[in-house]
């Protein structure tokens, strides 16, 4: 892997030179777009909306359409808005995970000690297992300044980005009132113990990407490729509770029918 990014880890006067590095990649297929003719590829242009025509790179600005008139910035604007570009992960506070809601996390980046930072990397990777806390800081990455939670997985400190609270939508959604029977939540309690287990992310596959990859290589061979049809699942009834009852005891350990 290639580093991203290189600078240190600081909580109070420690200081921990590190490179980061991502921890996550595209499980999806880079598809290219063709011209149906013929099959050359599509490439996409910059083109002037007034005029038609294509605009070199060095021609183009970039501008905020404010009360519908365009504020261009330079860099020099960009540079001035932009947070002071230090080197550092700032650790401010440490808390518990589970304060952080789920929503807010966004991109997963590795952090691994230079040579001259390893004792104080597995000092601060100790003392977070002991602790069970986690880290909040912040620091900058292509001009920009985010925020990020530090954490341990494995022997690994890991660096999670999370969303600023401005970022999160309100959730604006009606949601009708409605109140379930205490026999339902009882029988919905227990369907959820049944389904219950340790958790193992290996067991979970991103089988749509694979089952693509199959197609195209038997496309490619020029194969016939025979899939079975989407069908929507269904219930036999509109009863809650017997659909409850039917998942607990009955026809397939809490899956529903499906159509036949």
């Amino acid at each position: 892997m290639r580093s991203i990014w290189t600078g240190s880890i600081g909580f109070g006067l420690v200081n921990i030179p590190v490179k980061m590095f991502s921890a996550s990649q595209e499980s999806s297929l880079d598809l290219d777009m063709l011209d149906r003719k013929d099959h050359s590829n599509i490439r996409f242009m910059r083109v002037n909306a007034k005029t038609g025509k294509e605009v070199k790179w060095g021609d183009i600005v970039k501008g905020y359409d404010l009360n519908g008139k365009y504020v261009v910035l330079d860099e020099k604007d960009f540079e001035k808005a932009s947070p002071e570009k230090s080197k550092e992960i700032a650790i401010d506070q440490f808390i518990d995970e589970k304060q952080i809601d789920s929503i807010y996390y966004e991109t997963p980046y590795y952090l691994e000690p230079d040579k001259s930072g390893v004792r104080p990397y597995v000092l601060l990777r100790n003392a977070l297992e002991k602790t069970g806390k986690v880290g909040i800081g912040t620091f900058v990455l292509r001009n920009r300044e985010h925020l990020v939670v530090i954490k341990v997985s494995g022997d690994v400190i890991v660096a999670n980005r999370i969303r600023f609270a401005e970022e999160i939508r309100k959730p604006e959604l009606k949601i009708p009132a409605a109140q379930p029977k205490p026999a339902e939540m009882k029988m919905a309690v227990a369907l959820i113990s049944q389904l219950s287990g340790p958790f193992k992310i290996d067991k979970f596959k991103d089988t749509y990407t694979e089952s693509l990859m199959k197609l195209i290589r038997a496309k490619a061979k020029g194969k016939e490729v025979v899939t079975k049809p989407l069908r929507v699942a269904h219930v036999n009834t509109n009863d809650l509770m017997a659909q409850l009852k039917a998942s607990i005891g009955g026809t397939a350990t809490g899956k529903r029918k499906k159509a036949s």
